[in-house]
């Protein structure tokens, strides 16, 4: 990658985020559904609000900051910055209106180019480090604004859609799983070399793995649906203590996003209402439900190494991502499983929970500064996902990614794949 594509890649990166919520009404984005979802509006603010913050207040000279008000409306975590607004308060926010927010976001826009236009090869270094974040940090966004507004929308009474649904053609059936096996050993796991990653995906380190198997493709909704049939929502043998507290507390009995319609199953997408797909991959399963689906497979999730092991060769990048004009939602595989094929659907699609804890890896340090809270302070209660997801940018995730949610998440598009000792 040679520095002279910095000013395209943010402009191609901004460009997309407006793409994303092109189709929105000014009061899609002002709803906020939960604590856990932001509303569009503040999204567009936030990513704004990064590079402000993080390059042009400290390397452009001469920079003038659009609005006092806004690093406590916009900060979202970052103690070292200040003082913020409440998270689950997002949605009070009807002032600074979108038009503000869009103005905001063409001040900066006009700053960055300046900024990479002044240092075109990023002569001071210390930059690249910080507009590869910065890139990838809004690109996380653009897929937190499709997970969010797929919220919103749910909750309204006639489930709208965001986006119109592409023909996809005639689905073909998932068939039955296979088991890939691998004789694990002394590994390898981490980031390492040149190219841009997240500081929680390295360092580089050795692990041991005993002998596993992965099985070939996401769980699918025809799998998920024999497990309610067969009562998994109410066996409490199946369930992590903490997980049966929240079926019953909550009244779970399905994935968020299913429905019971007249003849059966109904899933909500970001199309729409449809009938439920029984080939594509369940989503949007909490880690307590992919764990008891798997205790109830006879089977358990991935060791987060375990997957990254699997992950090597030639799959990056394979799966359905989000891209403009695609449907924002799983596939069902390409083809049903020919022995010797391997794994499927390892990258896009769905995010695969793994049973691997959050957790700094061996001499791992976060960066010095507010930019150092990124990742490293919520390494505490968490659980790792690999692989991507339908609503995940192209080019943006690695084998060695690491995402990381709460076990109760169910809003993120979020699947399971199963795995076994051998």
């Amino acid at each position: 990658m040679t520095s002279t594509s910095y000013p395209a890649r943010y402009s191609g990166v901004r460009a997309r985020t407006q793409a994303l919520v092109a189709g929105l009404s000014d009061e899609d984005m002002l709803v906020q559904t939960m604590p856990d979802v932001s509303p569009t509006k503040w999204h567009l603010a936030h990513t704004t609000w990064f590079w402000e913050t993080f390059l042009l207040r400290e390397h452009l000279e001469g920079y003038q900051e659009f609005s006092g008000e806004f690093n406590y409306l916009f900060n979202s975590y970052y103690d070292g910055i200040g003082e913020r607004h409440a998270r689950a308060e997002r949605g009070y926010l009807s002032r600074p209106s979108l038009r503000d927010v869009m103005a905001y976001r063409a001040h900066i826009d006009d700053a960055m180019a300046r900024l990479l236009c002044i240092d075109q090869d990023l002569r001071t270094q210390a930059l690249i480090p910080l507009v590869e974040l910065g890139l990838a940090h809004e690109e996380q966004h653009q897929e937190l604004i499709l997970t969010d507004i797929k919220h919103v929308l749910s909750r309204h009474p006639f489930g709208p859609s965001a986006f119109a649904a592409p023909h996809r053609g005639q689905p073909e059936a998932a068939g039955p799983p296979g088991w890939v096996e691998f004789a694990g050993g002394v590994v390898e796991i981490g980031a390492a070399g040149p190219g841009f990653h997240f500081d929680n995906e390295g360092p580089r380190h050795q692990a041991i793995l005993t002998p596993f198997a992965l099985a070939d493709r996401l769980a699918t909704n025809r799998d998920y649906a024999q497990f309610v049939a067969d009562g998994g929502y109410q066996t409490s043998t199946l369930w992590l203590s903490e997980g049966w507290a929240r079926v019953q507390a909550e009244a779970w009995s399905a994935p968020l996003y299913w429905r019971q319609g007249e003849t059966g199953w109904e899933e909500f997408t970001l199309h729409g209402q449809h009938p439920l797909d029984p080939d594509a991959p369940v989503l949007h399963l909490s880690y307590y439900e992919a764990s008891a689906f798997a205790e109830w497979s006879g089977a358990r999730l991935p060791d987060e190494r375990e997957w990254e092991i699997a992950a090597s060769g030639p799959l990056d990048g394979e799966g359905r991502f989000a891209a403009p004009g695609v449907s924002a939602h799983p596939d069902v595989p390409a083809q049903a499983a020919q022995p010797g094929r391997g794994l499927r659907q390892m990258f896009g699609d769905a995010w695969e929970w793994t049973r691997s804890a959050y957790s700094a890896y061996p001499r791992y340090r976060p960066a010095a500064g507010a930019v150092g809270e990124y990742n490293g302070k919520f390494m505490c209660g968490q659980y790792v996902l690999r692989g991507g997801s339908c609503a995940t940018p192209p080019g943006h995730v690695r084998r060695t990614y690491r995402n990381f949610f709460p076990p109760d998440a169910r809003w993120q598009f979020s699947g399971v794949r199963l795995a076994k000792d051998i």
